[in-house]
Formats: C-alpha cells, structure tokens, sequence
C-alpha cells in the first residue's frame, strides 16, 4: 500500500542505529506514524517543518516507512530562535499528537496547526495561539459557546464562560457566581485587545477544557510541553500589558 500527502511533523523519535519513527499531522490520513532511515534524514525532522510524505507499507495496519521531502521549514525556522515561539510551536505539536485520534481523517485539525505555524512569526502570535486552541478543541467535540450569554441569550457584556457547560455567561448575570466561573477575554469575542493579561485568561481557559473536557475523557494528561509554554509565556511577559519581547530568556 502506498500513499502520499501533505503532513506536518509532530515528533521524531530515535529508532535503531540513525533511524527514527516519525510522527505526522497528514491532510488526508490524520496522525499518522512511520519510520524514516537515515541520521541526516532524521535530524531534519523537527517539530512544525511542512512536509509532503509518502508512506509505504504491505498492510495497512502495519508501521511503514516515510520517503520525506520538505515543503516548506520557513514557518518553524523563523521561531526557532524564539524560546516563547519555539515553546508555542513545541506545545501545539505535542496537542495534536497526544489529542487527535491515529489514522483518522481530520483536515480541521491539519488546516489549523498549518494557519498557526504560518502566523507564528507575526506579532499577533500570542492571541492567534490561544484562538488555535479554542478551535482544536471544537475540531475534537469540545466546542465553546461564546456567542451569548447562557443565562439571558443576550450578546453583551459577555464576561465568563461556565466550567460546567462551556457557554458565556455575561457580566451581570455572572456577577453572584463569579468566582466558580472563568474568564472570557474580550478579544476571543471581537470586543478588546489580546495584551499579556487576556492571553494569559485565554490560556487559562482553554488549558481548563483541555484538562477537564478532551484528555479527562481519556484519563490522560495535557501533555508536559504545553505546559512549559503557558509556564515561560506567564515568566516572560507581565501582569501591566507589556507584549512579550521576542528572544527573551526566562
């Protein structure tokens, strides 16, 4: 059997003397394993560079191998010298690899991680990230409903999302429950600017219906690496609404 697409790497593992078992985000194959030979070949394959694969293998059950050509490693190299950006790029892959189910076709999930690897280098990132969250989430059945207020249906003054049902919730009608509720920062809603302090309420968000919704349903865990991103991003950047400055080190 044999098929070639469009892919992105989400990791490379070392197998056996200069070989590695590669692990992709395809187009049309969802995430998808295989094994590459060569040391050069391997170190090449870092996590974020675009690829166009061909997978072979006699059935389609088994492991196979990849025949690799790189399509484009602009995105990942421009971050690559960015601790916070490498840090984003490293916990997105890690998401989809631990989140998205093996073999299974999910061009949503593929579409999205390939916008946020293209608009990783602007100075937007930050926001565009916590926003690729929001919508890894609905792509794997864990829509939020921010749209109106849960309580009233009205539109405005929206100001929480419930735990419970991943809806808004507006300011007033949230006001006696506010400390059982989470934030909603104004920017995922179209009504206020993403400074450190909303990204860091965005991230707190989505990492809650991360733990609680997608990897609770399979008793794992959020992987480590996106956590190390939430960690530096928060020691980099401040509570005043200072942008973080891109090469900084912790």
């Amino acid at each position: 059997m044999q098929w070639t697409d469009d892919a992105i790497v989400l990791s490379a593992r070392p197998y056996g003397e200069g070989n590695a078992v590669l692990t992709l985000m395809t187009r049309a194959h969802g995430r998808h394993a295989g094994l590459i030979r060569g040391q050069k070949v391997r170190q090449s394959m870092q996590p974020g560079v675009k690829v166009v694969a061909t997978w072979r293998g006699r059935l389609e059950e088994h492991l196979g191998t990849f025949a690799i050509e790189v399509d484009d490693s602009r995105s990942a190299s421009l971050v690559y010298d960015d601790p916070l950006r490498l840090a984003a790029l490293a916990g997105a892959c890690a998401l989809v690899e631990a989140a998205a189910p093996e073999r299974a076709p999910m061009p949503d999930v593929f579409e999205g991680l390939s916008t946020l690897l293209d608009l990783l280098p602007e100075p937007v990132w930050d926001a565009v990230y916590v926003r690729w969250e929001l919508g890894l989430l609905g792509a794997l059945g864990f829509h939020l409903s921010l749209e109106q207020c849960a309580a009233t249906g009205a539109n405005d003054h929206l100001a929480y999302v419930s735990p419970r049902t991943g809806r808004a919730v507006s300011l007033s009608a949230g006001e006696p429950y506010r400390d059982k509720l989470l934030p909603l920062p104004a920017f995922l809603i179209g009504r206020g600017d993403a400074d450190p302090d909303a990204v860091h309420d965005g991230l707190t968000l989505t990492g809650y219906f991360l733990d609680r919704g997608l990897f609770a349903q399979t008793h794992s865990e959020v992987p480590a690496a996106r956590q190390r991103f939430v960690d530096r991003y928060r020691r980099l950047t401040t509570r005043s609404g200072i942008a973080p400055v891109q090469g900084d080190e912790p």
